[in-house]
Protein backbone atom coordinates (compact mmCIF):
# COMPACT_ATOMS: atom_id res chain seq x y z
CA UNK A 1 0.00 0.00 0.00
CA UNK A 2 1.41 3.36 -1.30
CA UNK A 3 1.62 6.31 1.44
CA UNK A 4 -0.95 8.85 1.48
CA UNK A 5 -0.25 12.47 0.05
CA UNK A 6 -2.12 14.89 1.56
CA UNK A 7 -3.17 18.21 -0.35
CA UNK A 8 -4.61 21.58 0.74
CA UNK A 9 -6.77 22.57 -2.04
CA UNK A 10 -7.10 25.62 -4.09
CA UNK A 11 -10.65 26.60 -6.54
CA UNK A 12 -8.58 23.88 -9.07
CA UNK A 13 -9.00 21.39 -7.28
CA UNK A 14 -11.59 21.54 -5.13
CA UNK A 15 -13.74 19.25 -6.96
CA UNK A 16 -11.43 16.19 -4.93
CA UNK A 17 -13.56 17.35 -1.64
CA UNK A 18 -16.99 15.79 -3.10
CA UNK A 19 -15.10 12.39 -4.49
CA UNK A 20 -15.69 10.95 -0.67
CA UNK A 21 -18.89 8.99 0.30
CA UNK A 22 -20.97 10.98 3.00
CA UNK A 23 -22.60 8.20 5.01
CA UNK A 24 -23.28 11.43 7.73
CA UNK A 25 -24.71 13.28 5.47
CA UNK A 26 -22.52 16.20 6.29
CA UNK A 27 -23.21 17.75 2.70
CA UNK A 28 -27.03 18.35 4.03
CA UNK A 29 -26.06 19.84 7.52
CA UNK A 30 -23.15 22.16 5.74
CA UNK A 31 -25.52 23.41 2.88
CA UNK A 32 -25.85 26.78 3.98
CA UNK A 33 -22.01 26.44 5.15
CA UNK A 34 -19.95 28.64 3.29
CA UNK A 35 -16.17 26.45 2.92
CA UNK A 36 -12.99 28.37 1.20
CA UNK A 37 -11.10 25.59 -0.91
CA UNK A 38 -7.52 26.78 0.73
CA UNK A 39 -9.35 25.85 4.11
CA UNK A 40 -9.76 22.01 2.54
CA UNK A 41 -7.36 18.80 2.65
CA UNK A 42 -7.55 15.96 1.17
CA UNK A 43 -5.50 12.78 1.53
CA UNK A 44 -5.08 10.56 -1.44
CA UNK A 45 -4.06 6.98 -1.66
CA UNK A 46 -3.21 5.65 -5.23
CA UNK A 47 -5.24 8.45 -6.55
CA UNK A 48 -8.35 8.46 -4.84
CA UNK A 49 -9.79 10.45 -1.97
CA UNK A 50 -9.49 8.39 1.09
CA UNK A 51 -10.14 11.27 3.88
CA UNK A 52 -11.15 15.06 3.62
CA UNK A 53 -11.54 17.35 6.62
CA UNK A 54 -12.73 21.53 6.10
CA UNK A 55 -12.09 24.55 8.24
CA UNK A 56 -14.23 26.86 9.25
CA UNK A 57 -14.41 30.13 10.24
CA UNK A 58 -16.48 33.74 10.15
CA UNK A 59 -16.11 35.75 6.70
CA UNK A 60 -13.95 38.41 7.76
CA UNK A 61 -11.48 35.48 9.13
CA UNK A 62 -8.15 35.41 8.84
CA UNK A 63 -7.42 31.85 10.29
CA UNK A 64 -10.12 28.63 11.03
CA UNK A 65 -11.91 28.64 14.10
CA UNK A 66 -13.18 24.74 13.65
CA UNK A 67 -12.46 21.81 12.06
CA UNK A 68 -16.30 20.94 11.46
CA UNK A 69 -16.27 18.19 8.60
CA UNK A 70 -14.16 15.01 8.60
CA UNK A 71 -14.68 12.07 6.74
CA UNK A 72 -12.55 8.97 6.72
CA UNK A 73 -13.23 5.63 4.66
CA UNK A 74 -13.28 2.63 6.65
CA UNK A 75 -9.69 1.53 7.44
CA UNK A 76 -8.37 4.90 6.64
CA UNK A 77 -7.92 6.08 10.29
CA UNK A 78 -4.35 6.89 10.46
CA UNK A 79 -4.97 8.89 6.77
CA UNK A 80 -7.26 11.23 8.64
CA UNK A 81 -5.31 11.61 11.53
CA UNK A 82 -2.43 12.52 9.39
CA UNK A 83 -4.48 15.10 7.58
CA UNK A 84 -5.41 16.91 10.67
CA UNK A 85 -2.04 16.78 12.43
CA UNK A 86 -0.36 17.92 9.27
CA UNK A 87 -2.79 21.01 8.84
CA UNK A 88 -0.98 24.47 8.72
CA UNK A 89 -3.38 26.29 11.14
CA UNK A 90 -4.21 25.20 14.95
CA UNK A 91 -7.83 25.14 15.94
CA UNK A 92 -8.88 23.90 19.35
CA UNK A 93 -12.32 22.01 18.49
CA UNK A 94 -13.13 19.45 15.70
CA UNK A 95 -16.86 19.13 15.60
CA UNK A 96 -18.78 16.48 13.81
CA UNK A 97 -22.71 16.87 13.35
CA UNK A 98 -24.30 13.59 13.16
CA UNK A 99 -27.71 12.30 12.26
CA UNK A 100 -30.00 11.97 15.06
CA UNK A 101 -29.95 8.14 16.15
CA UNK A 102 -26.76 7.53 14.72
CA UNK A 103 -26.06 4.31 17.27
CA UNK A 104 -28.53 2.96 16.33
CA UNK A 105 -27.48 2.35 13.06
CA UNK A 106 -24.58 0.07 12.59
CA UNK A 107 -23.29 1.55 9.27
CA UNK A 108 -23.68 5.17 11.16
CA UNK A 109 -22.31 4.16 13.85
CA UNK A 110 -19.24 2.40 12.11
CA UNK A 111 -18.58 5.54 9.85
CA UNK A 112 -18.85 8.18 12.88
CA UNK A 113 -16.52 5.59 14.68
CA UNK A 114 -13.72 5.64 11.97
CA UNK A 115 -14.02 9.52 12.31
CA UNK A 116 -13.76 9.63 16.19
CA UNK A 117 -10.71 7.10 15.78
CA UNK A 118 -8.76 9.46 12.93
CA UNK A 119 -9.61 12.75 15.26
CA UNK A 120 -8.07 10.60 18.56
CA UNK A 121 -5.32 9.08 16.92
CA UNK A 122 -4.37 13.50 15.83
CA UNK A 123 -4.63 14.24 19.58
CA UNK A 124 -7.90 15.09 19.82
CA UNK A 125 -10.31 14.14 23.10
CA UNK A 126 -13.81 13.96 23.45
CA UNK A 127 -15.42 17.23 24.93
CA UNK A 128 -18.95 16.55 24.65
CA UNK A 129 -22.12 15.05 22.83
CA UNK A 130 -24.95 17.70 22.12
CA UNK A 131 -28.30 17.93 20.74
CA UNK A 132 -28.90 20.36 17.92
CA UNK A 133 -32.33 22.13 17.32
CA UNK A 134 -34.13 24.05 14.98
CA UNK A 135 -37.41 25.53 15.61
CA UNK A 136 -39.22 27.05 12.68
CA UNK A 137 -43.17 28.64 12.75
CA UNK A 138 -44.48 24.99 11.41
CA UNK A 139 -43.44 23.67 15.59
CA UNK A 140 -45.78 26.24 17.05
CA UNK A 141 -44.55 29.62 18.68
CA UNK A 142 -44.94 28.43 22.90
CA UNK A 143 -46.78 30.99 25.05
CA UNK A 144 -45.53 33.42 27.35
CA UNK A 145 -45.50 32.22 30.56
CA UNK A 146 -45.69 35.58 32.10
CA UNK A 147 -43.94 35.52 35.28
CA UNK A 148 -40.78 37.39 33.93
CA UNK A 149 -40.28 40.87 33.47
CA UNK A 150 -37.67 41.66 30.09
CA UNK A 151 -35.46 44.36 29.87
CA UNK A 152 -32.28 45.46 28.18
CA UNK A 153 -29.17 46.20 29.80
CA UNK A 154 -25.90 48.43 28.22
CA UNK A 155 -23.42 47.55 31.04
CA UNK A 156 -21.05 44.76 30.43
CA UNK A 157 -20.12 44.52 33.68
CA UNK A 158 -23.68 43.40 34.41
CA UNK A 159 -23.91 40.61 31.99
CA UNK A 160 -20.28 39.55 33.14
CA UNK A 161 -21.12 38.99 36.53
CA UNK A 162 -24.15 37.01 35.96
CA UNK A 163 -22.07 34.70 34.02
CA UNK A 164 -19.47 34.30 36.51
CA UNK A 165 -22.28 33.46 38.47
CA UNK A 166 -24.31 31.13 36.21
CA UNK A 167 -20.71 29.49 35.50
CA UNK A 168 -19.96 28.90 39.34
CA UNK A 169 -22.54 25.98 38.94
CA UNK A 170 -22.81 24.74 35.42
CA UNK A 171 -23.65 21.55 33.73
CA UNK A 172 -21.77 23.10 30.81
CA UNK A 173 -18.86 21.27 29.70
CA UNK A 174 -17.19 23.65 27.53
CA UNK A 175 -17.58 26.13 30.85
CA UNK A 176 -16.25 23.92 32.79
CA UNK A 177 -13.59 23.73 30.87
CA UNK A 178 -13.06 26.82 30.18
CA UNK A 179 -13.44 26.72 34.06
CA UNK A 180 -10.47 24.22 34.82
CA UNK A 181 -8.37 26.15 32.64
CA UNK A 182 -8.68 29.43 34.20
CA UNK A 183 -11.36 30.14 36.72
CA UNK A 184 -15.16 31.20 36.43
CA UNK A 185 -13.37 34.70 35.27
CA UNK A 186 -12.47 32.93 32.07
CA UNK A 187 -15.84 30.91 31.42
CA UNK A 188 -17.52 34.48 31.67
CA UNK A 189 -15.17 35.88 29.18
CA UNK A 190 -15.54 33.20 26.76
CA UNK A 191 -19.10 33.67 26.77
CA UNK A 192 -19.28 37.94 26.44
CA UNK A 193 -16.41 37.03 24.17
CA UNK A 194 -18.93 34.87 21.49
CA UNK A 195 -21.70 36.94 22.42
CA UNK A 196 -19.63 39.89 20.74
CA UNK A 197 -18.24 38.24 17.92
CA UNK A 198 -22.03 37.55 16.62
CA UNK A 199 -23.04 39.79 14.37
CA UNK A 200 -26.30 40.59 15.67
CA UNK A 201 -27.15 43.85 17.46
CA UNK A 202 -25.52 43.80 21.41
CA UNK A 203 -28.97 45.65 22.31
CA UNK A 204 -30.70 42.44 21.64
CA UNK A 205 -29.20 40.66 25.14
CA UNK A 206 -31.66 40.83 27.71
CA UNK A 207 -32.01 40.18 31.32
CA UNK A 208 -35.00 38.57 32.74
CA UNK A 209 -36.59 39.44 36.25
CA UNK A 210 -39.30 38.71 38.61
CA UNK A 211 -42.45 41.17 38.71
CA UNK A 212 -40.93 42.52 42.15
CA UNK A 213 -37.50 43.24 40.23
CA UNK A 214 -35.31 40.18 41.20
CA UNK A 215 -32.77 39.02 38.53
CA UNK A 216 -33.45 35.25 37.66
CA UNK A 217 -30.94 35.07 34.29
CA UNK A 218 -30.15 36.24 30.89
CA UNK A 219 -31.09 35.24 27.63
CA UNK A 220 -29.19 36.18 24.15
CA UNK A 221 -30.48 35.92 20.91
CA UNK A 222 -28.18 36.12 18.00
CA UNK A 223 -27.35 35.34 14.74
CA UNK A 224 -24.76 33.82 13.50
CA UNK A 225 -23.02 33.69 10.10
CA UNK A 226 -25.81 30.82 9.48
CA UNK A 227 -29.10 32.32 10.42
CA UNK A 228 -31.27 33.38 13.99
CA UNK A 229 -29.87 31.07 16.67
CA UNK A 230 -30.75 31.00 20.66
CA UNK A 231 -26.99 32.49 21.89
CA UNK A 232 -27.38 31.59 25.53
CA UNK A 233 -30.04 30.61 28.29
CA UNK A 234 -28.72 31.08 32.22
CA UNK A 235 -30.13 31.17 35.32
CA UNK A 236 -28.51 32.61 38.72
CA UNK A 237 -28.04 29.74 40.63
CA UNK A 238 -30.22 30.76 43.77
CA UNK A 239 -33.32 31.00 41.15
CA UNK A 240 -32.89 27.67 40.03
CA UNK A 241 -35.36 24.97 40.40
CA UNK A 242 -38.70 26.96 39.37
CA UNK A 243 -38.20 26.41 35.30
CA UNK A 244 -37.09 29.73 34.91
CA UNK A 245 -35.00 28.62 31.51
CA UNK A 246 -38.13 27.10 29.73
CA UNK A 247 -39.15 31.45 30.81
CA UNK A 248 -36.17 32.74 29.01
CA UNK A 249 -36.30 30.21 26.39
CA UNK A 250 -40.02 31.18 25.38
CA UNK A 251 -39.11 34.85 25.33
CA UNK A 252 -35.67 34.45 23.57
CA UNK A 253 -37.79 32.69 20.73
CA UNK A 254 -40.30 34.94 20.64
CA UNK A 255 -37.92 37.76 20.50
CA UNK A 256 -36.23 36.41 17.34
CA UNK A 257 -39.89 36.21 15.29
CA UNK A 258 -40.36 39.40 16.42
CA UNK A 259 -37.14 40.29 14.39
CA UNK A 260 -38.03 38.24 11.06
CA UNK A 261 -36.94 35.01 12.23
CA UNK A 262 -38.09 32.32 10.12
CA UNK A 263 -35.93 29.86 11.67
CA UNK A 264 -33.88 29.66 14.99
CA UNK A 265 -31.11 27.35 15.89
CA UNK A 266 -30.16 26.09 19.16
CA UNK A 267 -28.04 23.77 21.37
CA UNK A 268 -27.67 22.02 24.45
CA UNK A 269 -25.24 19.28 25.94
CA UNK A 270 -26.58 15.89 26.09
CA UNK A 271 -26.27 15.83 29.75
CA UNK A 272 -27.95 19.12 30.23
CA UNK A 273 -30.88 17.16 31.14
CA UNK A 274 -33.34 20.40 32.29
CA UNK A 275 -32.44 22.30 29.32
CA UNK A 276 -33.03 19.62 26.99
CA UNK A 277 -36.59 19.26 28.89
CA UNK A 278 -37.08 22.63 28.16
CA UNK A 279 -36.65 22.99 24.50
CA UNK A 280 -38.49 20.02 24.00
CA UNK A 281 -41.45 21.52 25.57
CA UNK A 282 -41.05 24.62 23.63
CA UNK A 283 -41.28 22.96 20.83
CA UNK A 284 -37.78 22.36 19.67
CA UNK A 285 -36.98 19.59 17.74
CA UNK A 286 -33.64 17.50 17.69
CA UNK A 287 -31.95 17.56 14.03
CA UNK A 288 -28.19 16.79 14.67
CA UNK A 289 -26.81 15.23 17.25
CA UNK A 290 -23.00 17.16 17.97
CA UNK A 291 -19.91 15.31 19.06
CA UNK A 292 -17.24 18.32 20.13
CA UNK A 293 -14.05 17.04 20.28
CA UNK A 294 -10.96 19.59 21.54
CA UNK A 295 -6.86 19.23 21.28
CA UNK A 296 -6.48 19.27 24.94
CA UNK A 297 -2.77 19.49 25.44
CA UNK A 298 -1.56 18.41 22.29
CA UNK A 299 -1.99 20.96 19.22
CA UNK A 300 -4.13 19.80 16.36
CA UNK A 301 -1.72 21.68 13.62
Amino acid sequence: MTDPVIRTLDDSSAHLFDTLPDPLRLREKHQRTRFRPEWQRVALRDGRVVARAAWWGAPDATEPLVINWLDVAEGEEEAGAELLRGAPWQVEELELDLPTGWRDVPALRAAAETRFTAARKAGFELLVERYNYRWTPGCGLPERPGRLVFTAEPDDRVFFDALRRIHSDTLDARARRAIEKGGVDQAAQEEMDFFHWMPSPREWWQIGRTRDGEPVGIHIPGHNPAGPCVGFIGVLPEQRGHGYAYDLLVECTHFLVEQGAEFIAAATDQGNVPMAAHFARAGYPVVRERVNFWAGAVSAG
